[in-house]
C-alpha cells in the first residue's frame, strides 16, 4: 500500500493522529510510553474507508458482526494500567476484533497472542497487520475466554470485551507477577477492572466505569 495511506491525509493525517495523543494526556493518560505508540498506529487503516474520517474521534466504530473497535481512550488507558510502567514481554489479547489494539501492543511487548472467535475478522486483522509490516503479533481463530494454555504464561492478559467474571483458564495463563485488565460486567454496568497474580493470589482493583461489547464463547 502507499504511503499516504499509512500516513493519511486530512483528518486521517499524521497532524491529526498528534492531536489525538494530546487528547489522551489532556484526559489523563501518562504512560509517555503508550502515547507514542498510539501515535505511531494508523488507526484509520483498520476501520472501514468510509469511517476514516473519525477515525481518531474519542468514540468507539463498529467494523461488523456486531463488534466495534474501542474509543482511542480506552485502548490507551487499558494499555496503561496493563504496562504498569513496565515493560511487557508475552501479552495475551482477547477480541482481536480488526487489529488495532494488538498494534499498538506490539509496541510495547516483546511478543503479542490475539485471539478472535470471527474468522472474518480475523482475516481482516491479518490483512492490515502484514500490511504494516508488524511481526510480533501472533494472531490466532478460537474462544478467547479459554486463552491459549500451550503458550502461557502470559505477563499480561487483555480482554476487549466485557465478561461477568474473569475465566478460570485466563487467571491459571496468567504469570505470577503478571496483570489481567478487562471490562467486567454486563449492559451499562461494567468496571475496568485489574487483576494482579501474586504468591498469595489474585489481588483485584477496580478502576472505573467503561462500556464493552459482550465477550462471548465458541467460534464463527
Amino acid at each position: 500500500m502507499s504511503v499516504t495511506r499509512h500516513s493519511g491525509i486530512g483528518m486521517t493525517s499524521e497532524r491529526t493522529r498528534a492531536r489525538m495523543v494530546e487528547r489522551l494526556r489532556a484526559q489523563g493518560i501518562k504512560d509517555n510510553n503508550v502515547l507514542t505508540a498510539m501515535g505511531m498506529v494508523p488507526r484509520h487503516i483498520f476501520v472501514d474507508e468510509a469511517l476514516s474520517i473519525r477515525a481518531y474521534e474519542d468514540s468507539a466504530l463498529p467494523i461488523g458482526f456486531g463488534q466495534t473497535i474501542s474509543s482511542p481512550y480506552s485502548v490507551a488507558r487499558m494499555i496503561e494500567v496493563l504496562r504498569g510502567g513496565a515493560d511487557l514481554q508475552c501479552v495475551l489479547e482477547v477480541g482481536t476484533g480488526c487489529g488495532y489494539q494488538a498494534a499498538v501492543l506490539a509496541k510495547l511487548a516483546r511478543e503479542v497472542y490475539s485471539v478472535e472467535r470471527i474468522a472474518t475478522l480475523l482475516g481482516r486483522a491479518r490483512r492490515t497487520i502484514r500490511e504494516l509490516r508488524i511481526g510480533n503479533i501472533k494472531l490466532k481463530h478460537g474462544d478467547g475466554s479459554i486463552g491459549l494454555k500451550d503458550v502461557a504464561p502470559f505477563d499480561g492478559i487483555i480482554l476487549a470485551a466485557a465478561i461477568p467474571t474473569p475465566p478460570q483458564a485466563l487467571l491459571e495463563q496468567l504469570a505470577q507477577g503478571g496483570r489481567m485488565v478487562l471490562p467486567r460486567g454486563i449492559g451499562e454496568t461494567q468496571q475496568m477492572v485489574l487483576i494482579e497474580r501474586t504468591a498469595e493470589g489474585f489481588q483485584e482493583t477496580v478502576l472505573e466505569m467503561v462500556h464493552f461489547v459482550p465477550l462471548l464463547p465458541g467460534v464463527r
